[in-house]
């Protein structure tokens, strides 16, 4: 089967593959949106998690080739390769409707049923609140879905347990990514999910594209072209050559822009805020279910049709995209005191707001992979007139991972300023403008 790919081009998928596309719970991602709300704000935001995920394979089938070419058709590599094929194909299988928006009303971790081989020692001892990963790892080990990859697990001996260990980041069994003594497992997870992974080297070009923006834009074929694999004590770790160390820099730098450009958008993040107030203030209307065969159901047009039948002030807002004024938006730690002192006066003055903070959200788009990454990124450096190379970690070839980690904090402050008394207007107004400068 070909997919025609209007960012990739060209993309093929093996028939062992087609029956995992055409099942329900993939297909479930025609439904939805990659980027949520962004749609408003973008009209042409209207790409799916659907065609993200090809994409994402499609950027992994390259990777892997370039990095494997010269065992490329030895049996195990071709069986660490579907693995890792399927790995980024179903990275998002579990994202629920409008992507992350709607994760504070998913389920308790343990009405999952997870098998426990799934699950870390952490969260067998606690219970939080499950995410759209939790979601993916059931529907792959533990859901219908399973009879779908009947042609997969025949030609390449591939076991579905692994394909989920590969987007955990954890494995009970390295023997399975074990080749000619070498673990692979650490390099495929990074690949997955890490400062550089497949994911993030498709959707900035796709989320760019479709938002008809440039801040995403980036030599993909030169990262691709520039990836080593770096052993050591017979484990492989993701490493790139020193001389794409700048268009690395290039992929940070479009990540971090999207992100202040795209991602945290003033109006898609206050149509999200308004969204977390509808389920406060209606619990009852819309919750996910545990139960994975009923997830199906629930996409995009699920949960718009709930928010249309509802009564509820909130939910006709975001129906109707009608936001509330920004009063205040502050792009350093320096205007914080002015940011407290607005709220300060809408509390007094009992005047319902909403105010939103990139704090724990740059992060997920720029900021901590680097350092907390159990698997580290490598560079590598070769010597002139020799074989041997040098590797060291990314963190000592570019800084932009803590660059912007303070410097560019992004607040904001939001109110109905037409329920305002005259009053109140002319007092915000003055309290807003005494802080301008």
């Amino acid at each position: 089967m070909e997919i025609r790919d209007p960012v990739h081009g060209s993309i093929h998928i093996l028939d062992e593959e087609i029956p995992i596309i055409r099942d329900d719970f993939f297909q479930r991602l025609r439904n939805i949106k990659q980027l949520g709300f962004s749609e408003y704000v973008f009209p042409g935001a209207t790409h799916t998690r659907f065609i993200h995920s090809i994409g994402v394979m499609n950027v992994a089938e390259k990777a892997f080739d370039r990095l494997f070419k010269p065992t490329l058709f030895e049996k195990d590599i071709q069986r660490l390769k579907e693995t890792f094929k399927l790995a980024c194909l179903l990275h998002d299988v579990g994202h629920a409707p409008l992507s992350h928006s709607t994760e504070t009303v998913m389920p308790k971790l343990s009405e999952l049923n997870i098998p426990k081989d799934f699950l870390s020692l952490k969260d067998q001892k606690t219970d939080r609140q499950a995410t759209h990963e939790d979601y993916t790892i059931k529907s792959i080990v533990d859901s219908s879905f399973a009879s779908s990859f009947s042609l997969v697990e025949k030609k390449f001996g591939l076991e579905r347990k692994y394909i989920a260990d590969l987007i955990t980041g954890h494995t009970s069994d390295a023997s399975y990514f074990t080749v000619k003594g070498i673990n692979y497992f650490p390099i495929l997870h990074q690949l997955v999910s890490s400062e550089l992974d497949c994911d993030r080297m498709d959707y900035l070009l796709r989320d760019s594209y479709f938002c008809g923006v440039s801040y995403g834009s980036y030599d993909l074929d030169w990262l691709l072209d520039n990836l080593e694999i770096c052993i050591e004590n017979n484990t492989a770790y993701l490493g790139i050559n020193e001389r794409a160390v700048v268009t690395f820099d290039d992929f940070l730098l479009s990540r971090y822009h999207m992100f202040i450009m795209v991602y945290f958008h003033y109006r898609a993040v206050c149509l999200e805020q308004l969204l977390y107030k509808y389920f406060k203030t209606s619990p009852l209307e819309y919750t996910i279910p545990a139960s994975i065969e009923e997830y199906i159901e629930h996409d995009d047009h699920y949960l718009m049709k709930v928010l249309k039948k509802s009564k509820n002030k909130y939910a006709d807002a975001i129906i109707k995209n009608q936001v509330p004024q920004k009063i205040f938006e502050s792009f350093n730690e320096g205007q914080e005191i002015h940011l407290e002192a607005i709220q300060a006066f809408l509390e007094k003055e009992k005047i319902e707001y909403i105010r939103s903070g990139s704090s724990g959200r740059l992060s997920k788009y720029y900021i901590d992979e680097a350092s907390t990454s159990k698997y580290p990124m490598k560079v590598v450096r070769k010597l002139y007139g020799s074989d041997s190379i040098i590797t060291f970690n990314i963190d000592e070839a570019t800084d932009l991972f803590t660059k912007f980690a303070k410097a560019h904090a992004v607040n904001r402050l939001h109110c109905d300023v037409e329920n305002l008394t005259p009053t109140q207007h002319k007092n915000l107004l003055s309290i807003i403008h005494s802080y301008k400068a």
